[in-house]
């Protein structure tokens, strides 16, 4: 197992199926180039890679906040579904948490949709908690 920066188009492409697993909204067609986008704006990809092949994927940038100074804030994370509960969400999170401390972060952060049970238990497993709620409004 490997957890390698993705940078390049190709390697862009090849996490589509398994983010698309946590995003089924989107479109293989436009996901390089709004990557590509996302990156220009602070956003880095860091997949698990496994016999060259992609088994877990995290989005996640790095943020300055008035309450809690430099953090790490995850975007995205995910396991392919037929690679759960085989360690490289920990494996993932746990570098997560290493990146964080290197670039100087007091925090990691992330959201989770209220549907996604099990990706809480493995939160909770994994020493996150929940500090606050999240609110959002759709702009027409």
């Amino acid at each position: 197992m490997q957890i390698k920066q993705i940078e390049s188009a190709a390697e862009i492409a090849s996490t589509f199926a398994v983010m698309q697993q946590l995003r089924p909204a989107l479109v293989e067609a436009e996901y390089v180039a709004r990557i590509q986008r996302m990156q220009q704006h602070g956003y880095h990809l860091a997949a698990v890679v496994v016999a060259g092949e992609v088994q877990a994927l995290a989005g996640y940038r790095f943020i300055e906040m008035l309450y809690a100074g430099m953090l790490l804030y995850v975007d995205d994370l995910i396991t392919s579904a037929s690679q759960r509960s085989s360690g490289h969400g920990k494996a993932l999170l746990d570098w997560l948490k290493a990146e964080a401390k290197a670039q100087g972060c007091n925090e990691l952060h992330l959201d989770s949709g209220v549907q996604r049970e099990q990706a809480h238990k493995f939160y909770f497993r994994e020493g996150l908690t929940i500090n606050a709620y999240h609110f959002r409004i759709a702009l027409d």
